[in-house]
């Protein structure tokens, strides 16, 4: 793992790793903490349902596991992601340096969210569901819980699950062990680990991960207040180039490229297509299967390289015929959100060796 932070520990996968499986193991997926892992004893967690709903519950993970259970493939994907490609651009103060690995798929057994909800009896007033955490984050001020919500029509879609399961073992702490929530199609901070609390409600979250943190606010913004900005809820369009490697020295000729796209939301990804010429031919990839309709998708095509410097070039198009924005100095802002830019990768071609009988 390139480990951008020991304590609390952040981390994604090298783009090899990444590249290896569309289910990423659990040992390579990528971990975004605010705060040290809380270790919780399953035996004696709870979880607590109250609020804007007619039978408050209090649920042990027996209880819980009770409700029918419900598998669902999904990415996760981190704000944050690609912020390296921001950094070219200008400085980001004190955010760390994601490269393309701050997003990972993986299985989700759990149960829905929304199951939980009506037997709690969810009343219409609800128009937000509030998840909180145990774990404390010092960057708030004065440090507090993590916390954050989504919309009541968001939380009660199908797809949005209560997961102790991923990829078919019990989650570990670091993927938030008993409990986490699995949010599908909306950025990894609204998909809640070691989750002990909902609460329903007719306002947003007021936790600072909600009303501070995870929004995108103008370029120009340098001191904003709780609020300021855009809520950050469905992952914008993205894609990534896996293979080859940034800077990487291979031989001329054919040269396979392969990566990841992610329309986010309830879209597909449709198209992509790949340059060896930095945008000004280009080359439509093939798509690799689609995993389900909240994942990403792997892609790939070959190239034929002549020697010399080559900047690979990758746009993805979404089922909103959405294109993905060509440069990231036009997505800059202060807490380096949102890079979904035309991703690159530069490569040297070099003859081949001689060969002599």
């Amino acid at each position: 793992m390139v480990v951008h932070e020991q304590e609390p520990y952040n981390a994604e996968p090298p783009r090899s790793a990444l590249a290896e499986h569309p289910i990423t193991p659990v040992a390579t997926f990528y971990s975004r903490n605010h705060g040290e892992l809380p270790e919780l004893d399953p035996r004696q967690w709870r979880l607590r349902v109250d609020g804007l709903v007619d039978e408050p519950l209090s649920l042990s993970l027996d209880e819980l596991q009770r409700f029918e259970h419900h598998e669902v493939t999904a990415t996760l994907q981190c704000a944050g992601n690609r912020r390296a490609g921001l950094l070219a651009v200008r400085d980001i103060p004190g955010q760390h340096p994601w490269g393309e690995g701050a997003t990972s798929t993986a299985r989700w057994v759990g149960a829905r969210l929304a199951d939980v909800l009506a037997a709690a009896g969810l009343r219409r007033d609800a128009s937000d569901v509030a998840f909180l955490a145990p774990d404390v984050a010092p960057e708030a001020s004065p440090p507090a819980p993590y916390g954050g919500s989504i919309t009541a029509d968001k939380a009660t879609s199908p797809e949005v699950l209560l997961a102790w399961e991923m990829n078919g073992e019990p989650l570990t702490v670091a993927h938030g062990a008993p409990v986490r929530v699995v949010v599908p199609g909306w950025i990894g901070a609204r998909s809640v680990k070691w989750l002990e609390q909902i609460t329903a409600q007719d306002h947003p979250s007021e936790n600072f991960f909600q009303q501070s943190a995870y929004r995108l606010l103008p370029p120009d913004h340098d001191d904003p207040a709780p609020g300021d900005g855009v809520e950050l809820t469905a992952v914008a369009l993205n894609s990534a180039i896996l293979r080859p490697d940034d800077g990487a020295v291979m031989t001329a000729g054919p040269t396979e490229v392969t990566g990841y796209a992610f329309a986010g939301g309830d879209r597909e990804i449709v198209r992509v297509d790949v340059s060896a010429d930095d945008g000004r031919t280009w080359h439509q990839a093939e798509l690799d299967d689609q995993l389900g309709p909240w994942a990403w998708r792997f892609w790939r095509t070959t190239l034929e390289l002549r020697p010399g410097e080559h900047e690979i070039v990758a746009r993805a198009w979404d089922s909103t015929a959405a294109l993905q924005p060509e440069h990231a100095a036009s997505l800059w802002n202060p807490k380096g959100y949102i890079n979904n830019a035309w991703p690159t990768v530069s490569v040297t071609a070099e003859h081949p060796p001689d060969v002599h009988l």
